[in-house]
């Protein structure tokens, strides 16, 4: 049975060279590989058929005999192609490079990573260092430390998560535990900010969300006054939102700073002359942060003597930033993901 395949196969062999060597159009060559390698009706396929024929000893021959004509021809097929021009030929195909490269999308940061971006870069251009602490805290770090007594309201389960099963843990309700951790690891001077993600238990509005970012600064040091913590956010802010902006400070309570301010920044829209301005509302100032001289208990909690070191604080809202500098109207859009407002910025 194996010579007598082996002759066949020979046969189609022949039978194929003389056709193509008469072949000179692409319909022509389409038309000869149908015959000789369609599925159904080929005549490879036909020769595969005859393995039902043969023995269990003698299928392995005749399958590697078939196959080695379907490759036979599919390479002389691919040959003719190039040679009549059915398809370019690898050597003929080229490319101008000096044509502008093609338009594909760039990626690029989120909104909230990017103004976390230059805010960080911002502050360590005034030497300060980044400092990350974990998300999940101990409440000794989030509250106690920080001069917020058990009685105080952000400590009830109604404003803060608690975790099931863990004693005294929670999901940071600001980033201002970090202070604490560096404080209690260094001696002063000190110099940081930490940024990160906060969580209460907020719903879902204009201006909340249960998840969101902060910015906390940090500087200890002796002789540290409020005048070092005014010059400082004079510098952030005009060089965030531009070399015009005012500042002003209101008077403010946070039970980790004493004194405490609010801090508000001039409209950079309207400067505070268009009653409509979208942005201010048309009262001429933004919110931006809060800040304070660093309560001296906070330093005593931390090992730090408050008769001889004394330091500033500041936290700032990443998306209260964004909100403000771009014209967001709504903090919900800076999370839904939605691709027509994400490539607005970048």
């Amino acid at each position: 049975m194996i010579d007598e395949l082996t002759k066949e196969i020979e046969g189609v062999r022949r039978s194929f060279l003389n056709e193509i060597e008469q072949i000179q159009s692409p319909e022509k060559l389409a038309a000869l590989k149908e015959r000789f390698l369609s599925r159904k009706k080929g005549i490879v396929g036909q020769q595969l058929l005859k393995l039902r024929d043969c023995t269990t000893a003698e299928k392995p021959v005749a399958g590697q005999l078939i196959n080695q004509l379907k490759l036979f021809i599919e390479t002389e097929l691919a040959g003719t192609e190039e040679k009549i021009g059915a398809r370019p030929s690898t050597q003929e195909q080229w490319s101008d490079c000096s044509l502008p490269a093609s338009d594909l999308p760039i990626g690029r940061f989120h909104l909230i990573a990017e103004i976390q971006r230059q805010i960080e870069e911002l502050f360590l251009n005034l030497g300060y260092e980044i400092a990350y602490g974990p998300e999940v805290e101990l409440e000794e770090y989030n509250f106690t430390a920080l001069n917020i007594p058990e009685f105080h309201p952000a400590r009830d389960e109604q404003d803060t998560f608690f975790l099931d099963g863990f004693d005294n843990t929670v999901l940071r309700t600001h980033t201002s535990p970090m202070q604490v951790r560096y404080m209690l690891a260094q001696r002063p001077p000190l110099k940081i900010i930490s940024p990160g993600k906060a969580f209460r238990k907020d719903d879902p509005d204009a201006t909340h969300s249960p998840c969101f970012h902060q910015v906390e600064g940090l500087l200890v040091d002796r002789g540290v006054n409020f005048s070092h913590l005014k010059g400082t956010l004079e510098v952030f802010c005009r060089s965030f939102f531009g070399p015009d902006v005012n500042l002003r400070f209101r008077p403010g309570y946070f039970p980790f700073t004493e004194p405490s301010a609010e801090v508000d920044i001039s409209c950079f829209m309207c400067s505070g002359r268009q009653p409509d301005c979208k942005v201010c509302k048309g009262s001429g100032w933004l919110e931006i942060l809060g800040s304070g001289m660093v309560h001296p208990q906070v330093l005593r909690n931390c090992g730090i003597d408050p008769e001889i070191h004394s330091g500033f604080a500041f936290g700032m809202g990443i998306e209260r930033v964004a909100m403000i500098k771009f014209g967001v109207p709504d903090l919900r859009l800076l999370y839904e993901n939605d691709l027509r407002l994400l490539g607005q910025f970048g």
